[in-house]
């Protein structure tokens, strides 16, 4: 339901106590006996529009709490009645449903009606092997996905969010009267009543009241598409006129969205389900993007499937017609059609994806959701941040000057009070001035200040304020933010204790000062001041104006020592790191050219303004740095890249970076970002470190090498064997193989492709980025395919004329040759295919994959020595045959490297 279809109607709001029920009820139940509200139907809603136009004091008597929040004990109890504050969401179904899931695909589809198909025809052997493939392709995807689904529970469990909540402990002896405690908790654990704290950058916990709020700006665009944060207060809402929608209720929050600037404390009045977002998330269970790669796993199933619908009822007719018993024709026919079917494909593409994730997590890499790790490998442009990433994100404040570029004492004092009281988002910045602790003694902070009121930083002014009141005497209002934008508000300046006006010539040796701090690599902030007199007001930022600039603070953030070499790393792998920081040029030119990065010329926030979308992308292509931006440049920024065909990847941990991480292919952000940073991302690093980075992006492209492999060696070894099939089922007089045979084959095939997700890449296939191409499908197979059925038919040729099998009598010679020499050509071409160098020389498999292969074909060679092998038609093979065997195999490897070395050279390309 849209939030604009909720609204009272024009008579008037019949509220009733019963509609608040509604927060100990669950989703889609009524309170009882309530005739609802007049013109809104959802109790949802409902309750919302109560508590919007009761008083703050009201909406607590109504949860049945107070502005210190819940004992611990009451919170638990409220947690037991009403359950946990979270939304619908996928959560991890039984192991049965899993298990009847891994039944549940095309592949798997067309085998089981392939096997009632033969049991009606009574072939039973074929029912048998069948049913195996059947339990060995939904065993092992089943095995896989339970895997990955427990292994990605625990991984998202290592991030966590939590909210800061007011809560008082429980009297005791010691401690009868217990002051109520800011804490941090999960916000799994919030319940209706609890009292928490907002400031830019949380995102909002649960549905809220808000009891009292400071320049409170919040984001809606993900529940009503707002681009622009709507301002929001703690006055009652007028909710009787019916004019006003649930959207517009100025003084609610709404689970799901977030904090832009400003503080605020609510209260929480709905959680989980029984949330408007979480009314929503109901309806979206299930509903996945669809990615690139998705759409061209899908289309090669498809592909093969039809393929497979075409090609078998050509062998049927062929078969029926030439050997005349159409019932033989019928199941070599059903057999053929089984080889067709890739039924391991789902367990591959799962296996491939769950291995991966698991593995970037040793690397101190968090996958969100598994398909993001192809996008993690395609991607070859990395946008990101400059602070912890390129610099150690250890803050050290060097210098403390006055306007004239001599230490001063006071600069850092005024700095000192303003980080000390801010209640907002607390920067690296503000945890570096606050390091003097000494400063507090001196000041005598707790005695001689007293907090009046605060001016949150927002993205806009690039400054915060605090108002303090020193002994009753003045209130001082203190700020300090970006070095042009806090001049911009100054009309006079302190050089030591004399006040002057500020002067033009004065401005522009301010401005030449910072320049040079930054040119040493600092980064610097301005501190500026005025006094007002002693009075009871609320103060906002028309407030920041006529003020006295004091001086600088000059904080030092040294460059990473593995910065250099994480960017060779991801330079040598393709990835092109760009920059795009809030910073100015200056400090994000030192800091690039510090690490080795060519700045070239620095685009600025201001120049992009006027930009269209095309020119904007052609100058994102050509340009490393981007300095003074915004949060909406930074995301046009990335939007234009992506317009350009590249893969982006985004790094970043603040509230500013949230819509740059949405518009990006892969939204990468770290465990100690805010709230709105992870929540968007499909990445969380462990560590902000490129380093770590460039291990994701190598494991991602491996992951997606391996289930390349498996893709092209299936498509083109099934397009071969249709070639070879029909040619002995044109010339021969009787079946080349029996259709049990075929089976069996087929099924010892599969199992040799089960240790791909364990291979390795070549170091090669890892050097630059891979993207899906699903014409180079059909060109594989098309290329690639038929060089297997050459030797099949140099198989036959051998086996008619030099054997002398060419007559009915003999078709089990015929038919163990072809079985053996089909199976070990097909697992010759799991080594030629996964690698575009020479197998087994430059480049050979992971011991999984090595030891599959050898035990399968040992058993292929086995098969028709032993009693297994006589009761499904095959018999004993001469000695001699094996000489021929091998010089098969070995022209066979040698051609289909030649073919590989041409198509490589003119296509440039492999895997």
């Amino acid at each position: 339901m849209p939030m604009t279809s909720l609204r009272p109607g024009a008579r008037g709001t019949q509220w009733t106590d019963q509609a608040l029920e509604l927060l100990r009820l669950r989703p889609g139940s009524r309170a009882p006996n309530d005739p609802g509200v007049v013109g809104v139907s959802d109790p949802r809603a409902q309750a919302l529009f109560v508590y919007a136009g009761a008083t703050a004091v009201a909406a607590l008597e109504r949860l049945d709490t107070t502005r210190h929040g819940l004992t611990a004990a009451a919170a638990e109890q409220r947690r037991d009645e009403i359950g946990l504050n979270e939304i619908a969401h996928e959560t991890e179904p039984a192991w049965y449903v899993q298990l009847v899931h891994a039944f549940i695909n095309p592949f798997i589809g067309v085998l089981a009606v392939l096997g009632v198909v033969s049991y009606l025809t009574g072939d039973v052997k074929a029912v048998i092997v069948i049913s195996v493939m059947v339990t060995i392709s939904a065993l092992l995807r089943f095995l896989q996905e339970f895997r990955s689904n427990r292994a990605a529970v625990a991984l998202k469990a290592m991030v966590r969010t939590s909210a800061t909540v007011e809560r008082t402990d429980e009297p005791s002896e010691d401690d009868p009267s217990p002051r109520p405690r800011r804490r941090e908790v999960p916000i799994e654990e919030l319940v209706p009543g609890d009292v928490i704290a907002l400031s830019a950058g949380d995102m909002v916990p649960a549905d809220v009241r808000f009891l009292s709020a400071k320049d409170l700006f919040v984001s809606q665009s993900a529940l009503t598409g707002e681009a622009v944060p709507v301002e929001k207060g703690d006055a009652p809402v007028n909710v009787v006129s019916g004019s006003i929608t649930l959207g517009e209720l100025r003084n609610i929050g709404f689970l799901g969205t977030s904090i832009v600037s400003g503080t605020a404390a609510a209260v929480v009045v709905a959680t989980g389900d029984r949330t408007y977002f979480g009314a929503m998330a109901r309806s979206l269970i299930g509903r996945r993007p669809v990615t690139s790669f998705d759409i061209g796993v899908n289309k090669v199933s498809w592909l093969l499937i039809r393929f497979m619908l075409v090609m078998v009822p050509i062998v049927f007719v062929i078969n029926g017609v030439s050997k005349g018993d159409w019932l033989q024709a019928f199941l070599f026919g059903v057999a053929v059609a089984v080889g067709l079917t890739p039924e391991m494909l789902p367990m591959i593409v799962t296996a491939n994806l769950a291995k991966g994730a698991v593995v970037m997590a040793r690397h101190k890499t968090i996958v969100k959701r598994l398909n993001a790790i192809q996008n993690f490998g395609a991607m070859d442009v990395l946008c990101t941040d400059k602070t912890g990433t390129l610099t150690q994100d250890r803050i050290i404040l060097e210098r403390h000057l006055n306007v004239v570029g001599e230490d001063d004492e006071s600069v850092l004092a005024l700095a000192y009070l303003n980080s000390t009281y801010q209640t907002g988002l607390r920067s690296l910045l503000d945890r570096a001035v606050l390091e003097h602790k000494d400063l507090s003694e001196e000041l005598r902070v707790e005695r001689d200040f007293r907090k009046v009121d605060e001016i949150p930083w927002d993205f806009a002014r690039k400054r915060m304020s605090v108002v303090v009141e020193q002994k009753q005497t003045a209130h001082v209002l203190i700020s300090k933010g970006a070095v042009e934008e806090i001049l911009a508000v100054c009309t006079h300046v302190r050089d030591e204790e004399v006040v002057t006006p500020l002067t033009v010539d004065a401005a522009e040796s301010a401005v030449d000062l910072a320049r040079e701090l930054n040119e040493d690599g600092l980064r610097v902030v301005a501190v500026a001041y005025r006094e007002f007199p002693v009075c009871e007001r609320a103060y906002s930022v028309s407030d920041e104006s006529a003020l006295v600039l004091a001086g600088f603070i000059g904080f030092l953030d040294p460059p990473k020592e593995t910065a250099g070499p994480a960017l060779t790393a991801l330079r040598d792998h393709g990835v092109t790191v760009k920059i795009l920081t809030g910073d100015n040029d200056v400090i994000a030119r030192k800091v690039c050219h510090d690490v080795g990065l060519e700045p070239g010329d620095i685009a600025l926030g201001a120049e992009l303004e006027d930009l269209s979308d095309e020119d904007l992308s052609d100058l994102a292509a050509r340009t490393t740095i981007f300095a003074k931006l915004t949060p909406t440049q930074k995301t046009r920024i990335v939007g234009a890249l992506r317009s350009r065909g590249h893969t982006v990847g985004f790094l970043g941990d603040g509230i500013n970076d949230a819509g740059a991480l949405r518009e990006a292919d892969v939204g990468i952000s770290v465990d100690s970002a805010v709230d709105i940073a992870k929540e968007y991302a499909d990445i969380i690093l462990l560590e902000k470190s490129l380093m770590v980075l460039e291990e994701g992006v190598l494991e991602g492209r491996k992951t997606f090498g391996n289930i390349m492999k498996y893709i092209k060696m299936t498509a083109s070894s099934n397009f071969g064997n249709v070639f070879s099939v029909l040619i002995a089922s044109a010339f021969l007089p009787f079946l080349p193989m029996l259709p049990i045979q075929l089976l069996i084959q087929n099924l010892l095939y599969d199992i040799s492709q089960i240790s791909i997700p364990f291979d390795d890449m070549d170091a090669e296939y890892l050097a630059r980025p891979r993207i899906w191409k699903a014409d180079d499908i059909g060109r594989f197979m098309v290329c690639i395919g038929p060089i297997s059925s050459i030797f099949d038919v140099a198989t036959f040729l051998i086996m008619w004329y030099v054997f002398k099998a060419n007559a009915v009598g003999h078709q089990a010679l015929f038919q163990s040759a072809w079985f053996v020499e089909g199976l070990l050509s097909q697992t010759l071409i799991v080594h030629m295919i996964r690698t575009a160098k020479v197998p087994f020389l430059q480049s050979r498999a992971a011991w999984p994959v090595l030891a599959l292969t050898a035990t399968i074909m040992v058993i292929g060679i086995a098969l028709p020595f032993i009693a297994l092998g006589e009761r499904v038609g095959l018999t004993p093979l001469p000695g001699s045959y094996f000489v021929w065997l091998v010089a098969i195999l070995l022209a066979y490897g040698l051609l289909t490297q030649v073919v590989k070395t041409r198509y490589i050279r003119r296509f440039h390309a492999w895997l």
